[in-house]
């Protein structure tokens, strides 16, 4: 599936911040952004740790969920952002900006993050910001896959999961190798 970069893009940028397990120091924080595309000036410390702050509130929108509550989570994180969107020609070619220039980084951060999540949910599936099924990871991730039913957050868990799976529903007691075949002997037939 192909995500415009200020829809799909910041939709995984969102994913991303999501599964931070501490909070960055500024410059990685920079460098996850620049991954995605987002280019700001630099970050303080008060913005990154405000950004942290809203990458636990982005947290609430991904998984199972019903459609209205999705729709409520984000609904409510587009108005706390209460951005203006306008198009911008600064690269030569005309796409959306959801956050007046010279902005606040982490102001514009969180009007892309929350509008990115809006337009998978508009454009794309609702049930395109997913969890991983694997029970030990649980990691967000947005779904580009063709018919959109992906379950993992990538083909390693995918994996780990079905092998866990199949040693799970092996009957009790059967050894992890299999015995080796006897040999027969013959005899030759005397003639």
């Amino acid at each position: 599936m192909q995500f415009n970069p200020y829809g799909g893009e910041a939709a995984r940028l969102a994913a991303d911040l999501v599964n931070s397990t501490a909070l960055w120091p500024p410059h990685e924080l920079e460098q996850i952004l620049a991954a995605h595309g987002v280019v700001n000036r630099a970050l303080t410390p008060p913005q990154t740790v405000e950004i942290w702050e809203w990458s636990r509130r982005l947290a609430r929108c991904f998984g199972d969920q019903s459609l209205d509550e999705r729709c409520e989570r984000i609904n409510a994180l587009l108005a706390e952002v209460a951005s203006t969107p306008r198009i911008s020609l600064h690269d030569g070619t005309p796409h959306m900006h959801y956050s007046a220039p010279g902005s606040d980084p982490a102001a514009h951060i969180k009007a892309v993050t929350a509008t990115g999540l809006s337009y998978v949910v508009c454009s794309a599936s609702p049930t395109r910001l997913g969890r991983c099924a694997r029970s030990v990871c649980e990691l967000a991730f947005v779904d580009t896959s063709r018919n959109g039913r992906r379950a993992y957050c990538s083909v390693r868990c995918a994996n780990n999961d079905a092998v866990a799976r199949h040693r799970a529903s092996r009957p009790s007691g059967r050894s992890e190798t299999r015995p080796r075949p006897r040999r027969l002997r013959v005899r030759a037939l005397d003639a």
